[in-house]
C-alpha cells in the first residue's frame, strides 16, 4: 500500500501499473477489509429488511404505507445525501468522515432495533440511510488516493466480490435472523448485528485506515448541499414511488421540478467553480469519468428493473415458492462471486476489455434465458435454467469493480470523495429509473394480475429491455481506456 503526502493530494492519480506491484501489507489488508466490510453493511440494510417485513408488520402493527417507507425512507436519505458525503470527505479527513459515518449507523441500528413503534422504526431507519451516506463515499475514495498499480485493482476487484456477496446474503441473513428468534427478539436482531460489527469498524479504522484529505479544500458549499438534496428528493421520490400510486399529476410536476432545482445546481456550481464548489464539473470534462458514471446509471437501472421483476416471475409465473426463488438468487450471486474474483485476480491488466466482456456475457446470458422462457412454460426449473443465470452472475461479476476502478483512475486525488459520491448517486438515480421502468414494461402488462401466464409474459418482455441496457452499458464503456495506464483511444 503506497500512502501519498498531504500536500500530493491536488495531484492526479499516478497511473496503475499492468504488472503486480509489492503484496500489500498486513495493515493494508486489515484496513481494506474494514472498509469493505463497511460498505457490505450499507448494502445489507437496504435489502436485509425484506424478508423479515411480514413479522415486523405482526409485530409492530405497521400498514402498508408504514412498510413501505421502511424501505424507501432508508434508500431516499442514503440517496440525497451521496454527493455531499464525498465532498465532506475531501474536506475534513476521509479516515475521520467515514469513522464518523460508521457510528452514526451503529447508534441508528441500535435505535432500529429498540423501535417500539413504525413511526420510531422509520425515523431510525431516515437516520441509516442518511450515515450511510456519509460512509460510504469514503469507501472507494479511500481506495482511490492509497492504493496503486496491482494493489488497487486487486482492492476494487474485492469490492465487486463484496457487492455480489451482499447483493443475496441481505434477504438470506434477515430470513434466517428473523426466523430463528434469538433471545426472543424477533426481526430485532437484523439491526443489532449491525452494533458489534460497526464497533469493530470503528476501532480498527481509528488505527489502519490511513487519513488523507483534499489540499486545497477549504469549506463546505451549503448552498449546493441545499440544492442538490432538494433536486435529488424530487426527482427520486416520484421515480421510486409513483407507480404505486398509478403516476399521479403530483409525481410528474415533481419530477419536472427536480430536473429545474437540478439546472439551478449546476449553474450554482458553475458559478462557484474557484470556489470550492461541491462538485468539481471539472470531472466531467474527461471521457473516462464521463463514460464511466454513465455506464454505472445503466448498472442501477438494470438492477432497478430486473430483480424485482424476477422474483415476481419465479414465484408467480413460475409457482416457486419463497425458498426456492431464493435459491435462485443465491445461484446468480454464485456467478457473480466468480466473475469478481476473476476480475481480481486479472489486477486490471485488461482495463475496458474486462468489463466490456462482461456486458457481452451478461447479454447473452440474457438473450438465452429470453429465448428459453419466451415460450411461456410454467414447468420451468431451477436445474434447467441454471446456465444461463450463472453466466449472467459471471458478466455481472466483471462489470462492478473494474467499472469504478477505471472511472475514478484519473480523478485528481483533492476531488475523490466528491467522485465516489457522484458515482454511487449513479448508481442510486439508475435504481430509481429502473423502477420506474418496470412499472411501465411490467407492472402495465400484467395490469396487478397475479396469474402466472400474464407474469411470464410480461417478464420476457423485461428481458428484451435489460438485454438493451447491457447494450447501451457496453457502447458506454469505449469511454473507458483501452489499456492500463493508458487515456481513452
Amino acid at each position: 500500500m503506497n500512502s501519498r503526502a498531504l500536500d500530493d493530494e491536488s495531484e492526479r492519480t499516478p497511473e496503475p501499473s499492468a504488472h503486480p506491484s509489492s503484496q500489500m501489507t498486513t495493515a493494508a489488508k486489515i484496513a481494506l477489509a474494514v472498509l469493505l466490510t463497511g460498505e457490505l453493511m450499507n448494502i445489507l440494510d437496504d435489502s436485509v429488511v425484506l424478508t423479515a417485513l411480514p413479522t415486523l408488520q405482526r409485530s409492530l402493527g405497521a400498514g402498508p404505507a408504514a412498510l413501505q417507507w421502511l424501505t424507501a425512507g432508508y434508500a431516499l436519505t442514503f440517496a440525497l445525501g451521496l454527493i455531499t458525503g464525498g465532498r465532506l470527505g475531501d474536506l475534513y479527513g476521509r479516515r475521520k468522515v467515514f469513522l464518523l459515518g460508521t457510528v452514526g449507523f451503529t447508534l441508528a441500528s441500535l435505535l432500529c432495533g429498540l423501535a417500539a413503534d413504525p413511526g420510531m422504526l422509520i425515523a431510525a431507519r431516515v437516520l441509516q440511510g442518511g450515515a450511510a451516506a456519509v460512509m460510504i463515499p469514503q469507501v472507494l475514495a479511500t481506495f482511490h488516493v492509497t492504493f496503486d498499480g496491482a494493489n488497487r485493482s486487486r482492492a476494487f476487484g474485492l469490492f465487486g466480490a463484496v457487492l455480489a456477496m451482499a447483493n443475496v446474503l441481505g434477504p438470506v441473513l434477515g430470513g434466517v435472523l428473523t426466523e430463528a428468534d434469538l433471545f426472543g427478539l424477533s426481526w430485532r436482531p437484523i439491526f443489532l448485528i449491525n452494533v458489534p460489527v460497526g464497533l469493530a469498524v470503528i476501532l480498527l479504522g481509528r488505527t489502519f485506515i490511513t487519513e488523507s484529505t483534499a489540499a486545497k479544500a477549504d469549506r463546505l458549499d451549503l448552498a449546493g448541499v441545499l440544492l442538490s438534496a432538494l433536486a435529488m428528493v424530487l426527482i427520486v421520490f416520484p421515480l421510486t414511488e409513483g407507480q404505486a400510486h398509478g403516476w399521479p399529476l403530483w409525481s410528474f410536476a415533481m419530477f419536472g421540478g427536480g430536473l429545474l432545482v437540478l439546472g439551478v445546481f449546476l449553474r450554482h456550481q458553475q458559478r462557484h467553480r474557484d470556489d470550492a464548489p461541491l462538485v468539481a464539473l471539472s470531472l466531467f470534462k474527461g471521457k473516462q469519468f464521463s463514460g464511466g458514471l454513465s455506464a454505472q446509471l445503466m448498472v442501477g437501472l438494470l438492477c432497478g428493473l430486473f430483480f424485482l421483476t424476477w422474483t415476481l416471475y419465479l414465484q408467480r409465473g413460475l409457482g416457486m415458492s419463497p425458498l426456492l426463488a431464493a435459491m435462485a438468487f443465491v445461484l446468480l450471486s454464485v456467478g457473480e462471486l466468480a466473475g469478481a474474483m476473476t476480475a481480481t485476480k486479472t489486477a486490471g491488466r485488461f482495463a475496458r476489455r474486462l468489463p466490456q466482456t462482461g456486458a457481452l456475457i451478461a447479454l447473452a446470458s440474457m438473450t438465452a434465458y429470453g429465448l428459453q422462457i419466451s415460450g411461456g412454460r410454467s414447468d420451468l426449473t431451477l436445474l434447467a435454467m441454471a446456465a444461463p443465470v450463472l453466466l449472467l452472475g459471471f458478466g455481472l461479476g466483471l462489470i462492478g469493480g473494474p467499472i469504478a476502478d477505471l472511472t475514478l483512475a484519473k480523478v485528481p486525488h483533492e476531488n475523490a470523495g466528491s467522485a465516489s459520491g457522484l458515482f454511487n448517486t449513479a448508481l442510486q438515480l439508475g435504481a430509481a429509473f429502473g423502477v420506474a421502468l418496470t412499472g411501465l414494461v411490467f407492472f402495465s402488462a400484467t395490469g396487478g394480475s397475479l396469474d402466472g401466464a400474464a407474469n411470464r409474459e410480461a417478464f420476457t418482455g423485461v428481458l428484451w429491455w435489460a438485454g438493451g441496457v447491457f447494450a447501451v452499458m457496453w457502447g458506454l464503456m469505449f469511454f473507458l481506456p483501452k489499456h492500463a495506464g493508458s487515456e481513452v483511444e
